[in-house]
């Protein structure tokens, strides 16, 4: 999709899809629960092999164990995900009707932006941009992070904590483990040291937990929409009141699914973040706010004001001795 060739072979194919068909593949409506039950049986007899199942009792002799081991697929987090709905044909092609597979079988795998058209064509000007496009372009897919039998909209996740680990888990897999970093970048010769590298950023993994690596790591202009444009450290965003604010970006971006509900409950900025963690800044109650301020004026007209009379008895006490 990146490379040079490939790129404009992919981005006319994508370009024709977009013209001819609009509405066809990742457009198409969800199925039927009658065409959903044949689906379901469909993708069944795949998964009577690509299965802890299957590898614990394969169905067929002669079948190559350890392959088959890095190809499994769990049947929950499958039909959980954007695709879950989907029969493994519409991606894997007819090299895969057989077993064993046809050796170009991989060849003839559908490309993500068969279906997704008009999405490929717009992340494709962001990825261009990247940091690992400079790097990376020749090697770099959207199955290099996207897996399309786990990966979950966020807006289908909904839940802030799921969204974070989900995406966070595709960076770090790389960026945290000098294996995959390795097969990834072979021509540098150590993974840089990710601890380090944040470590002006207080309780660095506490924050990996609780907000995603795109927060900070993508253009921040625009707080509607994450981009595929991914920054590295130097162009990072490195104001902690991006997120520690009123103003938040957080509720526009990682929060954004959950906008529906009631944004300023009990008097709190930020309520529905609020439910799920506490962001120092974000998470205020304005009441409580000048409540406190108007304590701690109080208390400083207080001392104030007591050190007047103090100051005015004293001398009314001496100028009355001295009479």
């Amino acid at each position: 999709m990146f490379g040079n060739l490939a790129k404009k072979i992919r981005g006319a194919a994508a370009l024709l899809a977009l013209l001819a068909a609009p509405l066809a593949f990742g457009d198409d409506p969800p199925p039927t629960p009658e065409e959903l039950v044949k689906i379901r049986a469909a993708n069944a007899e795949c998964l009577s092999c690509h299965s802890e199942a299957g590898l614990k009792k394969p169905p067929k002799e002669g079948m190559d164990l350890k392959k088959l081991r890095s190809h499994l697929v769990h049947l929950d987090t499958f039909t959980a995900s954007d695709h879950g709905q989907m029969a493994c044909t519409k991606c894997h092609g007819d090299g895969y009707a057989e077993h064993p597979h046809a050796a170009d079988a991989k060849d003839e795998m559908a490309e993500c932006q068969d279906c997704h058209a008009r999405k490929a064509m717009r992340i494709e000007r962001q990825f261009d941009k990247s940091v690992h496009a400079e790097n990376l372009s020749e090697t770099f897919t959207c199955k290099t992070c996207h897996d399309a039998h786990t990966m979950a909209l966020a807006s289908k996740l909904r839940d802030p904590h799921k969204i974070v680990a989900q995406d966070n888990k595709i960076c770090l897999d790389c960026h945290d483990s000098d294996l995959a970093f390795a097969k990834m970048a072979p021509d540098k010769k150590k993974r840089p040291p990710i601890d380090d590298i944040h470590d002006w950023l207080p309780n660095t993994r506490l924050h990996w937990k609780a907000v995603r690596c795109v927060e900070c790591h993508t253009p921040t202009e625009d707080k509607l929409s994450l981009s595929h444009e991914i920054q590295n450290k130097d162009k990072a965003e490195k104001k902690c009141a991006t997120c520690h604010s009123a103003n938040s970006s957080l509720n526009a971006r990682l929060y954004r699914h959950l906008q529906t509900e009631e944004q300023n409950k009990y008097g709190f900025l930020n309520s529905v973040m609020l439910s799920s963690s506490y962001v120092v800044g974000a998470t205020r109650n304005p009441t409580l706010d000048k409540a406190l301020i108007a304590l701690f004026i109080a208390t400083v007209l207080g001392v104030i004001g007591h050190g007047i009379v103090r100051i005015i008895t004293t001398r009314l006490r001496r100028r009355k001795n001295h009479d």
